[in-house]
């Protein structure tokens, strides 16, 4: 059920800082294009005062909530009611609030699904093989995500072989720690690459990764998307592989909670992506300058 105020539904995205966010980008395109009366908003909250925020939703006004760092394990541990996903990842990045209880999801595993079924169609036919590197909170709804799918084999590479260790004991015996020495082994039989980490991203390391030892018909995908397209997405391209951006999960992640918001489930357009990579083209333009 939707919170009104004079009548017109609203939500926010909660941070600390989140001046960064895109997520009113988004979401007041949906608004505006489905002629939706409504609001979205930027709330930035401190860590100690998260609680009571959350806590307050109704009160404020708003139907629910986007989360982002750094509170997406205390929205988790708020919540009366959590989804299935949010459960088994134990973060929470959405809220709504539901006859008097505040409910939590966690989209990310779905915002990453989706991108490639949009992006690489077909992607889940015959899927026997991902490498992921990175073991944080991302590849975590990233290796949920393809366990539904049916990925039988999943390999994890991570610098912190510890962290990797405690992913992988969480979700079976399908995902197999390797190190980096025998990355182009693994490489030569997967059908899904994908980097969860910041490695690429502007101002960041960049990701040497030589994807020669990859199949022909293998797709990499990237999460990180400033830049709009990173050197990895690159050089997949450039081997006429199937690459998918970080944009995609961006945008797909989003459409689940606007439409408990709001009522209306959005789509994700050429429109909308070409809007919010306009954005980030702008603002690494700006920090350039």
């Amino acid at each position: 059920m939707k919170s009104l105020v004079h009548g017109r539904p609203k939500a926010c995205v909660i941070g600390w800082p989140v001046a960064h966010s895109r997520s009113p980008l988004i979401h007041r395109f949906w608004l505006d294009r489905l002629k939706i009366e409504g609001s979205y908003e930027l709330a930035a909250v401190a860590p100690a005062d998260f609680p009571a925020f959350v806590q307050d939703l109704a009160g404020q006004g708003f139907a629910g909530a986007n989360v982002t760092l750094p509170h997406k394990q205390t929205a988790f541990e708020l919540c009366d009611v959590t989804t299935t996903t949010a459960a088994c990842l134990k973060v929470v990045n959405t809220l709504w609030i539901e006859a008097g209880k505040l409910c939590g999801d966690n989209t990310d595993a779905a915002g990453f699904a989706g991108a490639l079924d949009q992006d690489a169609p077909g992607w889940d036919i015959n899927v026997r093989t991902a490498v992921i590197i990175g073991a944080g909170g991302a590849a975590r709804a990233i290796v949920y995500a393809l366990k539904l799918r049916g990925m039988r084999r999943i390999f994890l590479i991570n610098r912190t072989r510890t962290r990797a260790a405690g992913l992988a004991a969480d979700f079976g015996a399908s995902i197999e720690i390797v190190d980096f020495p025998d990355l182009p082994g693994v490489l030569a039989g997967a059908n899904l690459f994908v980097n969860t980490t910041s490695l690429g991203m502007r101002g960041q390391p960049p990701l040497a990764i030589d994807l020669a030892p990859l199949p022909p018909d293998a797709v990499v995908t990237d999460i990180v998307y400033v830049p709009v397209e990173t050197a990895l997405i690159r050089a997949a391209k450039a081997r006429g592989l199937r690459a998918v951006s970080g944009i995609g999960m961006l945008l797909h992640q989003a459409v689940p909670g606007f439409e408990r918001w709001f009522g209306t489930k959005p789509c994700v357009t050429p429109e909308l992506r070409g809007v919010v990579e306009a954005n980030i083209v702008a603002a690494s333009q700006t920090m350039i300058v």
